[in-house]
């Protein structure tokens, strides 16, 4: 079978690799359909690493993806604890915890201590035709809903984790910086549980359209002072909850400064360089609550929930589709942003 590996910053390369064992007891081998590319595999695709994880030898990106079951290990229960059987198309989550750490046992598996991660160096990633994966980790879809938005169900659980640590109980308006697959998810989010105003920035003009279309005040930071802007419209007050879905460099100040006294912050984006940049007397003088957000806790029933009854729409954020050989090819154009990228599927 073929598969991507990357081999050093932005070397990626299509190559032949052993097809995968049988899969043990608890497990199923999985043809893979299809894989979104994330802005955490672009910064280890650009940078041959992310946060303090360097790739140190050839390395198999991707995790958001989706698959058909070829083959069941004994005991194979899907993440409900329902048998799977063969023929099943399934989402899959790239998390596996331990299941017995402090953090898995209190009902966290996401801060799992022990956790191994598709695509996170040392463990591969989704990116080749056939792979084995916990049975636990799959998730059944409805007929419904096709691979390529099974595909996304991961980054929209990534969504769902940041809005509910946002608590959007009685808060009324929102900022969300940066306007891509997952600022667009959050949006779509928010804009079910807050009737104000929810304002989204973002420097490309074809993400802000999205954006308008999917009920947000856009603003684009190359052409107006987002910070300027929104304090200027809310009378100097600031918006209730600020979320952070970009590239967590200058904007995580932009989300602290447009915040009210008293706000929270969620923090969703990576920083390249693995460091928080945010003036201490900002968050002091509000007082703000700073929350960093990890991945996912639980999500995959409610995606599938809100993607089935079209609660959410991520066909529409879907700009791009390549085949698995033409991946190298993916990952240039989403790195350089072009031609009116949102999300890049990659389609077995």
């Amino acid at each position: 079978m073929i598969g991507i590996r990357l081999h050093g910053p932005r070397d990626l390369r299509v190559e032949e690799l052993p097809e995968p064992l049988s899969p043990a007891p608890g497990q199923v081998l999985l043809r893979v359909t299809a894989t979104g590319i994330c802005g955490s595999d672009l910064h280890t695709y650009t940078d041959g690493r992310i946060g303090e994880t360097v790739v140190a030898s050839p390395l198999i990106l991707g995790h958001e993806f989706a698959g058909i079951v070829e083959q069941c290990g004994a005991d194979a229960t899907d993440g409900t604890s329902a048998p799977l059987t063969k023929g099943m198309h399934v989402a899959v989550d790239p998390a596996t915890p331990c299941y017995a750490c402090e953090m898995c046992n209190s009902g966290n598996p996401h801060l799992c201590v022990n956790l191994h991660f598709c695509g996170n160096f040392p463990d591969n990633g989704c990116l080749c035709e056939r792979m084995i994966v916990p049975a636990k980790s799959c998730f059944p879809l409805p007929q419904t809903i096709e691979d390529d938005s099974a595909a996304l169900l991961e980054p929209l659980g990534v969504a769902i984790h940041a809005v509910r640590l946002a608590d959007l109980t009685r808060r009324k308006s929102v900022g969300i910086i940066g306007g891509g697959p997952i600022g667009l998810m959050i949006l779509q989010l928010v804009r079910r549980a807050v009737t104000g105003p929810v304002y989204v920035t973002e420097p490309l003009p074809w993400r802000l359209a999205i954006a308008d279309r999917f009920g947000a005040t856009p603003l684009n930071p190359r052409l107006v002072d987002p910070v300027a802007t929104i304090l200027d419209v809310t009378g100097g007050r600031g918006v209730d909850v600020a979320i952070e879905a970009a590239w967590a460099d200058e904007t995580v100040q932009q989300a602290a400064e447009i915040t009210k006294p008293g706000g929270r912050v969620v923090l969703v984006g990576i920083a390249g360089d693995d460091r928080l940049r945010m003036k201490h007397s900002t968050g002091r003088r509000k007082e703000l609550t700073v929350l960093f957000s990890r991945r996912m806790k639980h999500t995959y029933p409610e995606a599938i929930a809100l993607v089935k009854d079209g609660s959410v729409d991520l066909r529409s954020m879907i700009s791009h589709r390549f085949s698995l050989a033409k991946a190298p090819q993916a990952f240039a154009l989403n790195a350089a942003y072009q031609n009116g990228v949102v999300k890049v599927i990659i389609a077995n």
